[in-house]
């Protein structure tokens, strides 16, 4: 990272108690966060993380699956405001998609990357605009972290134990400290946990 660089790569996941992104019936097995992730602080937080977003990375399966819920919550009365608004900053915000198979991205203002994510996060991090926000895509995460590009670290820890399933923090994971710079609870029992890198 080039110590003149004002945007931040901001990661942002939801981990269970057992440190798993997702359960032991696999990618699908996420039914746990649903009780943590529309709540009144979850709506906050993301308020709060996408005022100073201008940049959306996202692997293949976080593109899909957002592209196809979130463009239908923007003019259905039915969803709470925020998250008409999440919706929104959703369709608008710059999205680079990491994929070895997708040939287009017909999602508004997303596109392919055209480079490994290190080297786009370098290269974004140079030009103008907000923060870089890498949401729930662990693989992006994994590989960002291992190469020291994540400058603040968002964790919506829910109070379940999964009992199995895929872990964010492997062993090998290189040896970096961190500072807590935000702390909030939601009505769910959840914890917001925002971490910045010591460096």
């Amino acid at each position: 990272m080039t110590e003149n660089s004002t945007r931040k790569v901001v990661a942002n996941l939801s981990l269970s108690l057992d440190g798993r992104y997702y359960g032991p019936g696999g990618e699908a097995d996420m039914s746990w966060v649903g009780p943590h992730a529309m709540t009144d602080a979850a709506r906050e937080h993301m308020s709060r993380q996408t005022s100073t977003a201008t940049t959306l990375l996202l692997g293949r399966k976080n593109y899909e699956g957002f592209g196809g819920f979130w463009p239908t919550v923007v003019d259905n009365e039915q969803f709470d405001p925020r998250d008409r608004a999440y919706a929104a900053w959703l369709n608008e915000v710059e999205k680079v998609v990491f994929s070895r198979t997708l040939t287009e991205t017909p999602w508004q203002n997303a596109r392919l990357a055209d480079g490994d994510p290190v080297s786009v996060a370098k290269r974004l991090r140079e030009e103008p605009g907000g923060d870089i926000v890498v949401q729930n895509s662990v693989s992006l995460i994994r590989t960002l972290l291992e190469a020291d590009e994540i400058d603040r670290l968002t964790l919506n820890l829910c109070p379940e134990l999964v009992g199995g399933g895929a872990r964010l923090f492997e062993d090998g994971i290189p040896v970096t400290s961190w500072s807590l710079a935000d702390l909030s609870t939601s009505e769910s029992g959840a914890i917001y946990l925002t971490y910045d890198r010591r460096r």
